[in-house]
């Protein structure tokens, strides 16, 4: 297994090292930049090409929202887990915009920090419980009442359901006997049909609509 690449964006100095001495204590973590503002971890990730950006969001010169969006336009293939003390909706709404991968509040335990990074590394959306449900909120007030749900087949919902748990299309192949270009087709007719841009939005769009449970 090799080590997952980590560029880390932190404004406060003591912070930013206590962090990385946390991350260094795990073997299979490689702490490979540092930035103290939103230009420096923009600039780190175009020429570092991390794995993960760990970033903090209220970040100088240039916020971690709009420092999301940037980084994903240079280098798509990094992905981006938001670390914040607060959890406004307004920053969460607009950094699943910008197509952040998740989100982990500053106290949440080191373990789960640590599953995090390995979750948006391999591709899946990693949020705790307490900002899936400010999603579920900010999705919430984002939709009419009259939910699109009514609108998919049974196909598709079962596609939504397993892509909401972060499943590849792979697996979701597998899981429901077709093939991954069928999938494809699925997972496209769905953003379409739903709105919905990133699997941050499609999990919480599951949550608010009973699709998958909490503590899935």
């Amino acid at each position: 297994m090799k080590k997952i690449r980590i560029v880390l964006a932190e404004d406060m100095e003591i912070v930013r090292k206590g962090l990385l001495a946390l991350i260094q204590s795990n073997p299979w973590f490689e702490v490979v930049g540092e930035a103290a503002d939103g230009h420096a971890a923009v600039n780190l990730a175009d020429k570092l090409a991390p794995d993960v950006v760990l970033m903090d969001l209220s970040l100088p010169r240039m916020d971690g929202v709009e420092a999301i969006a940037e980084i994903k336009r240079r280098c798509p293939k990094t992905r981006i887990l938001a670390l914040t003390a607060h959890g406004k909706e307004n920053y969460l709404a607009s950094s699943v915009q910008n197509g952040v991968d998740g989100f982990l509040l500053k106290h949440s335990p080191s373990e789960e920090l640590f599953t995090a990074i390995q979750d948006v590394a391999a591709g899946q959306p990693f949020f705790s419980r307490e900002v899936t449900a400010m999603l579920a909120q900010v999705y919430r007030k984002g939709t009419s009442a009259s939910a699109p749900l009514e609108r998919l087949s049974k196909r598709e919902r079962q596609v939504l359901k397993l892509a909401a748990k972060g499943q590849t299309n792979k697996d979701i192949a597998d899981a429901i006997f077709v093939s991954v270009k069928t999938v494809e087709k699925h997972k496209t007719n769905l953003k379409k049909k739903l709105g919905l841009r990133s699997s941050l939005e499609l999990a919480a769009f599951c949550l608010e609509n009973g699709l998958i449970a909490d503590d899935e």
